[in-house]
């Protein structure tokens, strides 16, 4: 075990050097450019600040490895896991999927679509009955109804004690909100771009949602599902 995970270190420490020296590389040819206005990005900014020198303890190459690291392991399976088992519980619940996929959007400017002229920004209600319902908050706790957090007062922000995924005071994640992007959009594009189907007939109360415990809790089967292009109507 030892050794695998000497390995494993290596590895991974290798990778990470290999991106700060890129962005070392890029950085000296865009010096010798005349070119202008390029974004940076975090290792950017990291290895600018240990150019300057202008903390009040020196920014090794190592506090910047450790940073990207921690971003890695911080950000990536804490974000694709909630998508996944998202996902999952979709399928299980075609309901709320259907749901999901009827809230409302609001027109940011004006468009014809099917001949309809749209002006910008009224709200399009596209499931109209579902408008006004009355959600049972916190009832049935092990069913998945996202519903229950509409217009509730209680989020998820550390101010609430009945519900803290992501802690709560001083030491709370600080990664509250990029967390909350990176499992928000990729749903949303899974959602807006495609129909989903479970493979081989399977029906939804019949899907498998084992948990294996671990870090993260992930599924302890991947989830397989059929996207189906779901394509809009064309906004001229």
């Amino acid at each position: 075990m030892k050794p695998r995970l000497k390995r494993l270190h290596q590895t991974v420490d290798k990778i990470i050097e290999n991106i700060a020296n890129e962005h070392r590389t890029i950085k000296v040819k865009a010096a010798k450019s005349v070119a202008v206005g390029e974004e940076e990005d975090l290792v950017d900014a990291l290895l600018n600040i240990q150019d300057k020198g202008d903390l009040e303890f020196p920014l090794t190459t190592e506090n910047i490895k450790a940073v990207i690291l921690g971003i890695f392991i911080g950000g990536s399976d804490t974000s694709s896991t909630p998508v996944e088992w998202a996902m999952s519980e979709m399928l299980r619940n075609p309901r709320v999927m259907i749901k999901a996929r009827r809230v409302p959007r609001e027109c940011r400017e004006s468009c014809i679509i099917n001949g309809y002229h749209i002006p910008e920004k009224p709200k399009v209600i596209v499931n109209e009955w579902a408008i006004g319902r009355d959600p049972n908050y916190w009832s049935e706790a092990e069913r998945f109804y996202p519903e229950r957090f509409l217009d509730n007062s209680i989020d998820y922000k550390g101010t609430n004690f009945e519900f803290i995924p992501f802690g709560a005071g001083r030491r709370m994640c600080p990664g509250i909100l990029f967390g909350m992007a990176n499992v928000e959009l990729p749903l949303a594009q899974f959602l807006y771009h495609f129909d989903w189907e479970l493979p081989c007939g399977l029906k939804p109360e019949n899907l498998d949602m084992t948990e294996a415990l671990n870090i993260t809790m992930r599924r302890r089967n991947p989830l397989y599902a059929i996207p189906i292009p779901y394509l809009p109507p064309p906004v001229k």
